[in-house]
């Protein structure tokens, strides 16, 4: 039998990955990207019952932890790429060895991130937020500073996850996360509604279920046979190299990406704390229509990247169309029962009226835009870097993030007075310039050309 695509034929007897491997890949991975978006979702939820000080400081820390976790996932992506693509050409020995340099690499990046944000985290907090108020900025500090004690086992956990996930392994990631969340809540009751201690509660708990999702997940690398971590741990200059030549344009990319979305939220707190809660309810809501493209974006840094290993390239372009269908009907799916059951579900955060009206109309908007572009402005990136491709998916996303999310943020939402909306379109604008730039680099086959420098 054999598979048709536009230019090409591929033998259904040759598929690296058949429908069942892309299941046993895609079902845990999205699991785990809805447990993740859970942790922060439950956090705001549950001390929504503390005060609106609570929440909206949850909410603009947690932006600034994103931005840290980027950086991470930046580096991690890196070292998934290069054992996957490693894995692909069954060079296992290789793959062991950017594997621990993955490892050295997060454990200095994160202790070192961890430092510099207590260390500084009054001033950085001032000069992000500005003039929010003092209730929430009291309770900003205090969330920040426990939250930052866990960002080497965030690390740790992502890199050794990213190691599971390159051999095809999603499964084991998704069950730790999975318990790691239940503790989470349970902690968060013992501690919010029990101690009384708010948003200190919350960031207590979510730093005791990261260090347990570290430990757990180490503990269970250490008794795999396939990717080995535990021994000659020294520096490879050669392969770090090659990690850093996905993760630093990643990490850049990411980073900077981070740092626009902070500028346009201390441009939303400028707006009132009803715009502020608004836009901080609906980036949680809306998070959840869209961890199936963003599962799928992970998953295509296994599948692509063991294709182009392999030197399959038209079986990389057979996925990665196969994989963007599936990801443009799981927006669907999930996006007209949002739109449909808005109110209800914004009614859960015990919001005010207006605050009531403004969520309402951000999220409906934005299942609308998600279901129109985002996979192809975030999951199909993805499928670039796995090729290599990643100065172009850089310089892309740093423009449109700075010219169209930024740029007309303070255009639309501050000199035309169109308020938190008017962010929310400039982001949307943000998303239409990705999605045509690279589908074009997909188009013209551009992103394959950078295909060998990786593993050779």
């Amino acid at each position: 039998m054999e598979l048709r695509t536009k230019k090409q034929k591929i033998d259904a007897g040759k598929l690296l990955f058949s429908n069942h491997d892309l299941k046993v890949l895609l079902i845990p991975l999205m699991v785990e990207q809805l447990l993740n978006s859970l942790m922060g979702t439950v956090d705001s939820m549950m001390v929504s019952n503390v005060g609106s000080a609570a929440i909206s400081a949850v909410s603009l820390v947690d932006s600034i932890n994103v931005l840290v976790i980027q950086v991470f996932t930046a580096l991690t992506a890196g070292g998934a790429i290069i054992c996957s693509q490693y894995l692909g050409r069954k060079d296992v020995k290789a793959c062991n060895k950017a594997a621990r340099q993955v490892l050295l690499s997060m454990l200095v990046i994160s202790i070192g991130l961890m430092a510099v944000c207590i260390a500084f985290r009054h001033p950085l907090l001032r000069l992000i937020f500005g003039n929010v108020e003092q209730d929430v900025m009291d309770n900003s500090q205090i969330y920040f500073l426990i939250t930052a004690l866990s960002f080497p086992f965030i690390g740790l956990f992502d890199a050794n996850a990213a190691f599971f996930r390159a051999e095809g392994n999603s499964r084991l990631p998704m069950t730790i996360s999975a318990l790691c969340n239940l503790v989470n809540i349970a902690g968060n009751a013992i501690l919010i509604y029990g101690a009384g201690i708010g948003a200190a509660g919350a960031a207590l708990s979510t730093l005791f279920s990261r260090i347990l999702s570290a430990v757990m997940i180490i503990v269970l690398l250490g008794k795999s046979d396939k990717i080995i971590v535990s021994n000659h741990w020294r520096v490879d200059t050669k392969i770090l190299g090659k990690i850093l030549y996905i993760g630093v344009p990643n990490g850049l990319e990411n980073s900077i990406f981070q740092i626009g979305k902070l500028l346009t939220t201390s441009l939303i707190a400028g707006f009132g704390m009803a715009a502020t809660t608004a836009n901080a309810v609906t980036g949680s809501i809306a998070s959840f229509q869209q961890i199936p493209a963003n599962a799928i974006g992970v998953a295509m840094i296994t599948v692509i990247g063991q294709c182009i290993g392999a030197g399959e390239t038209e079986q990389a372009l057979y996925y990665l169309k196969k994989m963007m269908k599936a990801a443009y009907a799981c927006m669907v799916l999930l996006g007209i029962p949002m739109i449909i059951f808005a109110r209800p579900i914004c009614g859960i955060y015990h919001l005010s009226p207006e605050t009531m009206k403004i969520t309402v109309f951000l999220l409906c908007y934005s299942c609308v835009c998600c279901m129109l572009v985002h996979p192809l402005s975030f999951a199909q990136s993805n499928a670039l870097r796995a090729a290599g491709d990643v100065r172009f998916t850089m310089i892309v996303a740093i423009a449109s993030m700075w010219l169209c999310r930024v740029g007309m943020a303070y255009i639309l939402g501050q000199g035309l007075g169109l308020g938190v909306i008017g962010v929310w379109i400039a982001m949307t604008m943000d998303w239409v310039v990705r999605a045509f730039l690279f589908t074009n680099r997909v188009r013209t086959g551009k992103w394959l050309k950078y295909k060998d420098r990786l593993v050779k």
